[in-house]
């Protein structure tokens, strides 16, 4: 079957592969995909570089959510080097069909931060995903501890996640989220072992991640017209 216009290749940025769909789902009122999710996190680890800092694709995360074989699970995240990272992102999806890689309908964001043993769930619509980041939590722990530490890890739901208005808006919310992370881990990280919390509640506004649809899309066209 020929392709169409719509799956056109108009990027590679590093290894994530944009098509021209890509832009139309960021041109108007609809649900990111995984590429747009792995674009824009590829996009701050290259802006803003730290070694401690890990940002997981929207796929790796959803394998590690549904594999069936542990010992699988195992060697598929060996290269992401987990026990020595100090701050993961996870994107947590509702789909729970393996066959259907881009499948669901939310996203939402798990973050790890080791020197509080703490996993984070950030949820734009209450409580929606809530039993699918614990799965993912659940699969995740046993590969971030190196075979000569242990530790007491939790999960918890921060109640003080800024809420979406629409129903298309949560994978925005999940870079918006990400990035104030980013933001108050390489800059303003506090000496006293405090969390995110506020830097999360303070930037991710209604307006902020309206614009982030422009923004991402205008990151698209400025890495298309260096090329």
């Amino acid at each position: 079957m020929a392709k169409t216009s719509e799956d056109e290749m108009i990027l590679s940025y590093n290894d994530v592969v944009l098509r021209r769909s890509d832009l139309r789902i960021l041109d108007g009122p609809h649900f990111l995909n995984d590429r747009i999710i792995e674009f824009y996190f590829s996009y701050l680890h290259s802006k803003y570089p730290s070694p401690d800092i890990l940002l997981v694709s929207p796929s790796i995360s959803f394998w590690i959510t549904n594999c069936p074989d542990v010992e699988s699970v195992k060697d598929f995240v060996k290269p992401l080097n987990l026990p020595e990272k100090k701050l993961v992102f996870f994107p947590v999806n509702d789909n729970i069909d393996l066959t259907k890689a881009e499948g669901g309908n939310h996203w939402s964001l798990l973050a790890f931060e080791r020197n509080a043993n703490l996993y984070v769930h950030h949820d734009s619509s209450g409580r929606y995903n809530t039993c699918h980041a614990k799965r993912l939590y659940e699969a995740v722990v046993p590969h971030m501890e190196s075979s000569n530490t242990t530790s007491c890890w939790r999960f918890v739901e921060c109640s003080r996640t800024p809420q979406q208005e629409n129903g298309h808006d949560c994978g925005l919310y999940v870079l918006a989220i990400a990035r104030a992370i980013w933001f108050w881990y390489i800059s303003s990280r506090p000496k006293d072992g405090g969390l995110w919390f506020s830097s999360v509640e303070q930037q991710v506004t209604p307006s902020l991640v309206h614009g982030m649809r422009k923004e991402v899309l205008g990151l698209m066209n400025s890495f298309r017209d260096e090329k």
